[in-house]
């Protein structure tokens, strides 16, 4: 981790003192002489009680504090941000450490100018000689805790040498034990050694109680674990727990049937940054021999259920290969028909059958009221779904609501001419996992044999509009064809009379502002990078260019003459 400050060195007793005051003060009101200070390293922590990433790591501050505080060789000094002598009192009084006075606005100003404080929580660790050390100390706190003391580059660099050799010699017992934990606890509380697990297949499962994603996941978790167990697989769960909240650990604790780190155990926060954790849900496998099979089987689980076990890469292959065959066989009924389930409704709200949009163009719309991308992509889809029926009847669109309630569907359907899947159908959880919704607005075409031809037709729609029917590559390389055959003999660079300073470059665009007459264009652009500017070619080639556009006889399109030069006019 590099530092972002040049080498510096200050006097910390200077620094700290002002003309009327020699000390600084706990937060008991105790006047404390900053000589106190020689030969301590120092940390001068930026902060305020109305600042919540400031609520959310003084705590963490407080916690590494107190298990350093015993070495004698560390302390910190809270500078305030506060507006009033009652928040700076209220939020000091969680604080261990020591503070500049409120009162002494002049030095704290000071310092903010001095270590160049341009937001907070912001956290500098100065040596035994007032040299800075790190002005990253909320980063690297957050994530290596006590364990990156003395908070320099150096160690910085160590922790993650000794992670790297870790993970050549990965074991369970190395990702799981601690220096005062050689256990796991069960449900019920029990300790169950770590030495018991090995040689089986375990999944790491990272949760966070308050993430919606990670609850919704849990059941069909527990669903795969309890299968796999009454098949007495060699199979087990740890839950890495990365709640702060007791109830809330206590109550994940109480429903689930697997076992787990102790809350706030510092392996927890260890194992996000050693499995580089990025979204959750998370189950990280870990194979019998102790090394990582899978970083992260979460949506195979959603997916494929307990068909995923056990996770190797060989069962990925199997499961890919049988994806890629159904992917062949889709049909639009296959999609679409679950059971009894084998109709959407239109406008009217009466029934139409599957099979009858067998054979048509179908795009599924996974869209919601409360979504603002969706509001604002409709119209334009509405506008292109008329566009496209007047030309093929074979075409159709169904709406696959993500509203949280009735009247909400209800609300925005009304915006909507085409078909729909009735609201809080069970076919919508099928369907997005099918097609990998993580997001919405999401527009999925599927051909005339219901295999999916692009989930990207949202984009398609965007550039071209109802051009980009029937959405097949073969429609985009005709479009992208037509769009080179529409340049053809442009110069590749122009000046302009707007933009003297720099030659304009023709550039393919999908949507800009013209800075001559101020209209939108898209396709094609004379465009200058560097200062954003861009005109439509029709504006560079205008008559008032003092270019002359003659009619080239015998054909339709205009050209445009520059000196000794006449290119094909757009």
């Amino acid at each position: 981790m590099a530092d972002s400050v040049e080498v510096d060195v200050h006097d910390i007793k200077s620094i700290l003192t002002s003309t009327e005051r020699d000390y600084l003060v706990s937060n008991k009101g105790d006047q404390v002489a900053i000589s106190t200070l020689k030969g301590k390293k120092v940390g001068l922590y930026f902060s305020a009680s109305w600042c919540p990433p400031c609520q959310r790591f003084t705590p963490n501050l407080v916690e590494v504090y107190n298990e350093l505080i015993p070495k004698g060789d560390l302390e910190i000094v809270f500078i305030s941000a506060d507006e009033d002598i009652d928040s700076f009192t209220a939020y000091f009084s969680k604080m261990p450490w020591l503070a500049v006075p409120f009162s002494d606005s002049k030095t704290r100003e000071s310092l903010d100018e001095s270590f160049k404080v341009n937001g907070i929580p912001h956290l500098v660790f100065l040596d035994e000689n007032g040299k800075v050390m790190t002005d990253r100390g909320v980063e690297i706190i957050s994530e290596y805790g006590s364990e990156a003391y003395p908070f320099t580059p150096e160690r910085v660099k160590e922790i993650k040498d000794q992670e790297e050799e870790a993970r050549k010699n990965q074991s369970l017992k190395s990702i799981l034990e601690s220096p005062s934990r050689d256990f796991v606890i069960s449900a019920n509380g029990k300790m169950v050694n770590i030495t018991d697990l090995e040689g089986k297949t375990v999944g790491l499962y990272f949760v966070l109680s308050s993430f919606k994603k990670s609850t919704d996941f849990t059941p069909t978790l527990v669903k795969v674990y309890n299968e796999l167990k009454s098949k007495q697989e060699n199979f087990e769960i740890v839950m890495i727990p990365l709640d702060d909240n007791e109830e809330s650990f206590k109550k994940e604790l109480e429903n689930i049937p697997w076992l787990s780190l102790p809350l706030k155990d510092k392996k927890c926060q260890k194992l996000v940054r050693y499995f580089e954790l990025s979204t959750l849900p998370t189950l990280v496998i870990i194979g019998p021999n102790g090394q990582t099979l899978h970083p992260n089987v979460a949506d195979a689980i959603e997916e494929h259920g307990v068909t995923a076990y056990p996770f190797t890469p060989d069962k990925f292959d199997e499961l890919e290969k049988t994806e890629k065959a159904k992917q062949e066989s889709q049909t639009l009924e296959s999609v679409l028909v679950s059971g009894d389930l084998d109709y959407v409704i239109g406008k009217d709200g009466n029934k139409v059958r599957v099979s009858d949009l067998v054979g048509k163009h179908v795009l599924l719309y996974f869209s919601a009221h409360w979504c603002p991308p969706c509001r604002a992509f409709t119209p334009k889809l509405v506008e292109t779904y008329h566009e496209i029926k007047k030309k093929h009847e074979d075409f159709e669109v169904v709406f696959i609501s993500s509203d949280r309630d009735k009247d909400s569907f209800v609300e925005y359907y009304d915006t909507m001419p085409w078909l729909a899947l009735p609201f809080g159908d069970k076919r919508k959880q099928s369907l997005s996992r099918l097609f990998k919704v993580n997001g919405i607005p999401l527009l999925a075409a599927l051909g005339p044999t219901g295999k999916t031809v692009t989930t990207e037709a949202r984009g398609l729609i965007m550039v071209h509009g109802a051009e980009a029917f029937p959405f097949t590559d073969e429609r985009m390389a005709e479009i992208e064809a037509g769009f080179a055959d529409m340049a053809k003999g442009w110069p590749e660079k122009v000046k302009h009379e707007l933009h003297e300073e720099h030659e304009l470059v023709l550039t393919r665009s999908q949507g800009y502002r013209c800075d001559s007459c101020d209209e939108e264009g898209k396709i094609w652009g004379y465009s200058c990078e560097e200062c954003n500017f861009d005109v439509h070619p029709d504006c560079v080639f205008k008559e008032s260019n003092g270019k002359e556009v003659v009619e080239d006889k015998g054909k339709t399109e205009g050209w445009v003459c520059d000196g000794e030069v006449c290119y094909k006019a757009p």
